[in-house]
């Protein structure tokens, strides 16, 4: 299988220096953060969020070299999603992130919680200055959905009565919504027609949605190396996802084992295996497809060239990641 870095090879030099830059952009202003900036900004993630900026970036200025303003939308991007993650982990109490220590069990809560806090208001200034009214319209909509997302989740815990519109509606605030308005964002700095930047953004909506629904699947396919924390993490938070909404009607047991929030031994390992031996887990990858085949159909509007094609092949390899 194709891998997200090799994937993401045309824009390797650009990537390298958005990581330089938000180091810089973050640390200057206390020793703390400067050790919070390496950490967070050194720990290995793939980057598809700026790299999705950088390459619509490219794919909107087909004869031209991208601008500084394009580049800085990226690295607020990138600053908004790691904010977003810092907070995430302080809410769930995650241990582990990609493998490695989260940033509020190396620093403890009281730092990550200003770290993310000053990510957020720091990609806000940044935003601001960027100097165009409908682009900070797009991203500040994207850090209240964020919030919104995550007060939805909350909401919802152990809720058997969750549709899998709600589960979309929260996949979108949590995720999607992200990508999409950085996507048009990007069409936008370009001067891309209305028309265009509603392709952009639709690209983005459904990638995202694609997105979230494997790693959704992968809670319970992938194994702790892969997944960098314990399978069915979600699912013993009380996160019920799609794989668990499709199985609850064929697997009645399965509710059970939610009303009582997976309190008895061995609870956790019955729902996944009802989760496992149901339609669930198809079901889902056939939504995570439809997703993946939308986003492809939004963004071959675009002009043909290497930066569009890698954003097709980037949609094929979400939903590539179950193989």
């Amino acid at each position: 299988m194709t891998s997200a870095t090799s994937l993401l090879s045309p824009v390797e030099a650009d990537l390298r220096l958005l990581t330089d830059n938000l180091k810089q952009l973050v640390s200057a202003r206390h020793p703390i953060l400067h050790a919070a900036a390496e950490y967070l900004f050194g720990a290995g993630g793939k980057q598809l969020r700026p790299a999705i900026v950088l390459l619509a970036s490219r794919a909107t200025m087909p004869a031209e070299e991208i601008t500084l303003r394009h580049r800085r939308l990226a690295e607020i991007t990138e600053m908004i999603h790691t904010a977003s993650l810092v907070h995430d982990d302080v809410v769930d109490e995650s241990a582990l992130r990609r493998g490695i220590p989260t940033v509020h069990s190396h620093f403890g809560n009281r730092v990550a919680i200003l770290a993310g806090d000053f990510l957020f208001a720091q990609s806000s200034w940044y935003l601001a200055n960027l100097d165009n009214l409908e682009v900070v319209k797009l991203l500040s909509e994207v850090i209240m959905d964020l919030a919104e997302g995550e007060i939805q989740q909350g909401l919802s815990r152990f809720s058997k009565d969750l549709s899998i519109d709600d589960y979309l509606n929260k996949s979108y605030y949590k995720t999607a919504s992200l990508i999409a308005n950085s996507t048009k964002a990007a069409g936008v700095l370009s001067g891309v027609s209305p028309e265009m930047a509603e392709y952009l953004y639709q690209y983005g909506r459904h990638l995202g949605l694609a997105f979230q629904i494997v790693d959704d699947i992968l809670d319970f396919t992938g194994s702790m190396e892969s997944l960098g924390k314990p399978a069915g993490s979600d699912l013993k938070s009380g996160n019920l996802t799609a794989p668990v909404l499709y199985a609850l009607p064929e697997q009645p047991y399965l509710e059970v084992l939610i009303e009582r929030e997976f309190s008895q031994e061995n609870d956790i390992e019955q729902a996944l295996q009802l989760v496992r031996d149901s339609q669930g887990i198809p079901q889902a990858r056939e939504l995570a497809r439809e997703n993946s085949q939308k986003a492809v159909e939004y963004i071959s509007h675009l002009e043909a060239g290497q930066p569009r094609q890698v954003l097709i092949d980037l949609a094929n390899y979400v939903v590539s990641r179950l193989s």
